[in-house]
């Protein structure tokens, strides 16, 4: 019995998946994996308007990518809900906003996607467009811009 409580624990603590979204091959869960530590105090997280303007600025880059006929093609059939609560959450957590990261590495979300330089840099051009269209500071944009950009070594691939 106490091994079914446990194991029932260790499961509820390690979110592969939840509900709504496609099973991952397990990891474990760390605020290492966000790629970056937080931002320190409140300033950039007022900047993006809270968790609601990050929601907004992840749901507009998102909706963007999908559909763009340059990048579109990567995103094809992968888990639209799991990122998007995953690029939510590391936002989040990056911008000191009140939330935890509990999605995988960089290496590990990006693995075999064939991300080229190019595809990154479309990526942030929609991302920026969705900052502009949250009325994010300019300085904060490229703060956030700058705490993001060393991930490209985990997640370009070409």
């Amino acid at each position: 019995m106490q091994s079914i409580v446990i194991a029932l624990l260790f499961l509820q603590a390690v979110p592969y998946a939840v509900p709504g979204e496609d099973a991952v091959d397990p990891y474990t869960p760390s605020a290492a994996n966000a790629g970056a530590s937080p931002f320190a105090g409140e300033g950039m997280a007022k900047a993006f308007h809270g968790q609601d303007g990050i929601r907004r600025i992840i749901d507009r880059t998102l909706t963007a990518a999908y559909a763009d006929p340059v990048i579109g093609e990567i995103f094809e059939g992968h888990d639209k809900v799991r990122l998007s609560r995953t690029l939510f959450e590391q936002f989040c957590y990056l911008l000191d906003a009140g939330c935890a990261y509990s999605g995988r590495d960089m290496i590990a979300a990006h693995k075999d996607l064939g991300v080229q330089r190019g595809d990154m840099n479309r990526l942030v051009v929609l991302l920026q467009q969705a900052m502009r269209a949250e009325r994010v500071p300019f300085q904060a944009q490229n703060r956030l811009l700058s705490k993001l950009a060393p991930m490209n070594h985990d997640v370009v691939q070409k």
